[in-house]
């Protein structure tokens, strides 16, 4: 354990010795204490800030009257500008003085006397298990000087931290025939805060940014057994995404893995990249191939501060000026790169590259934890498929409305004619239900687990679902989510079309309705009250990418029992929870 430092200050030629101090003050024993002596106050306060310290003791003529110690601490022309606070306490906390920047903390709270804590605004002690009030004996707490001193939580979020030394006053013998003069008490307290919030909040960040980093891949053996190739890239990617943006402040992204056998960097997500970058082959390459390629070759970061004057860089985001890239490690082997760009040049700092560093560990070994290196590779075929399936789902969705209007002017008066459309419906449902199974035989089953090829959901097994909106993306987008987890998928472009595809199902009826709240022809809120006259219960589910709904859709869709809503972009947890919890509720009214 280390001694207790004593700090003696005093002009030169006026600090008495070791021995002599311990004599004279009858306090410290020079054998167990480390005396450090300082003769100006810049060096008294830059030695108690710099470590903790057990007291201070003004010796000789500074330390016979009250004033002669304001004189010595209180030099305006050094301390009034030192970079740290400063001040004076009494022995109960008090003001005696205090320098410009705790005059600025004060805020006018910090006038002759007022209590120091009080002064400050009320701060708490940033403990590291919690906030927690700071204790009463805060000049003396013996935990708090064997820490280095407490770390305060002002009430605008800064942080500060405050070290604190006891002050004794130790003047000369008032007379050579009246003896050794002796003085033990404690006198009051010298304060030196220091503004740490920037080293704080780095820290939380980093402690924040390992813990999202936890959380990429968080699943337990069955959760991780039970998802398919493209779940898992999914769930990476929206979890990826999301902590970039929120916790990082990265707006554009790109993350590729690195092929062993052919070099090439394969693209697995991007978000704000140009779609020619996104399709840019690039292999793990020092020269041609970028900053991507280079970073993939060396396994060593690159910072870029204005990409015009970089001859590597080749333009990911849309007028890109600055970028950080850096290597996805396992142990020290490079299995890919990660990269972030920003149309400002000099937008990012030597803390953001250690930032990014800290996530791509953790981004590294999520990757491995989902088994994506390898099931990456052993999905192409299943890929494939769906990419078939893509290209057939909505055309096949629209011979499905075309067939169902045709069919309602025939019901009732041609039969025969009513029964050849039921037949094309059904053909044309038969097509995509035979891709889905192609599909699913074809996906490897190395890439998936052991005892299930379809990484389905039982919740969602053969689950019809209608999804209505005039935005082909989003019924696309509909289809490619929705039958990876073995769902049937139909869609309608208004509302019209979709109460034309319920009445054409009503003796089996869809499990799910998912609907935007603003159709080219009529309100969610209006579709619901429409389908309600034909199925009675409607299992509805509405969406929006709007803020607010001017048509007060949502507000009596909800007041009508609907209580299932969807905010666009959504992410596919967002939209799987969504339906599994329509899905289950009936057929109680959804």
């Amino acid at each position: 354990m280390s001694k207790p430092k004593i700090i003696v200050a005093g002009i030169p030629g006026d600090t008495p010795s070791a021995s002599a101090l311990s004599e004279t003050a009858g306090l410290f024993n020079p054998e167990k204490c480390d005396l450090i002596s300082v003769s100006s106050p810049a060096d008294l306060v830059a030695a108690v800030a710099g470590q903790p310290v057990t007291a201070v003791v003004l010796t000789g003529q500074i330390a016979t009257a009250p004033e002669a110690v304001a004189g010595f601490l209180m030099c305006p022309t050094i301390l009034d500008h030192f970079p740290d606070g400063v001040a004076l306490l009494d022995s109960g906390g008090g003001v005696l003085w205090a320098n410009d920047i705790l005059q600025s903390l004060f805020d006018g709270r910090g006038g002759p006397s007022a209590n120091f804590l009080t002064a400050l605004g009320s701060p708490v002690w940033a403990h590291p298990t919690g906030d927690r009030p700071i204790p009463v004996t805060w000049l003396d707490n013996e935990a708090a000087a064997a820490a280095g001193g407490l770390i305060l939580r002002m009430p605008d979020d800064r942080f500060l931290h405050l070290q604190s030394s006891p002050l004794f006053c130790l003047p000369p013998p008032a007379s050579e025939s009246t003896g050794k003069q002796t003085h033990n008490s404690i006198e009051g307290s010298v304060v030196v805060v220091r503004d740490v919030s920037q080293t704080i909040l780095e820290q939380q960040k980093r402690a924040a940014i390992h813990q999202a980093g936890q959380t990429l891949a968080d699943l337990t053996p069955t959760e991780l057994a039970d998802m398919t190739v493209q779940e898992r890239i999914e769930l990476l990617k929206s979890n990826v995404i999301y902590y970039s943006k929120d916790l990082l402040k990265f707006d554009v992204l790109e993350i590729r893995l690195l092929d062993k056998q052919t070099s090439r960097l394969e693209p697995l997500l991007a978000e704000g990249m140009q779609p020619e970058a996104e399709s840019r082959v690039l292999y793990a390459r020092e020269e041609n191939n970028g900053v991507t390629g280079y970073v993939a070759a060396t396994g060593k970061s690159y910072f870029c501060d204005n990409t015009i004057e970089d001859v590597r860089f080749l333009e990911g985001c849309k007028g890109a000026k600055s970028s950080i890239t850096v290597p996805l490690l396992m142990h020290t082997e490079v299995i890919g790169t990660f990269n972030v760009e920003s149309p400002e040049p000099g937008s990012f700092t030597d803390t953001d590259l250690q930032f990014l560093q800290i996530f791509a560990q953790d981004v590294a070994a999520s990757l491995n934890t989902l088994e994506l290196l390898v099931a990456e590779k052993a999905s192409t075929a299943a890929e494939s498929v769906e990419a078939i399936h893509g290209a057939v789902a909505l055309p096949v969705d629209q011979l499905l409305n075309d067939t169902v209007n045709v069919m309602e002017r025939y019901i009732g008066h041609e039969p025969d004619v009513v029964e050849r459309l039921q037949r094309i419906l059904k053909n044309a449902r038969d097509i995509k239900l035979v891709i889905q199974k192609v599909g699913e035989k074809m996906t490897p089953s190395y890439a998936q687990s052991q005892g299930r090829l379809t990484g389905q959901k039982a919740t969602f097994k053969d689950r019809s679902i209608l999804v209505v909106d005039a935005d082909g993306e989003v019924r696309a987008a509909a289809h490619s989510l929705l039958e990876r987890q073995g769902c049937i998928v139909e869609t309608a472009r208004d509302g019209n079309e979709a109460i034309s595809m319920v009445k054409a199902v009503k003796e089996k009826s869809y499990d799910a309705i998912i609907a935007d709240i603003r159709l080219p022809d009529m309100s969610g809120y209006e579709l619901l009250v429409k389908l309600q006259d034909v199925i009675g219960s409607v299992p509805l589910i509405l969406m929006t990418g709007f803020g607010y709904d001017p048509g007060h859709s949502i507000v009596k869709a909800r007041q009508a029992g609907v209580d299932l809503v969807l905010f666009k972009p959504f992410r596919l947890d967002q939209l799987l929870e969504t339906v599994e919890r329509c899905v289950l509720k009936r057929p109680t009214t959804c």
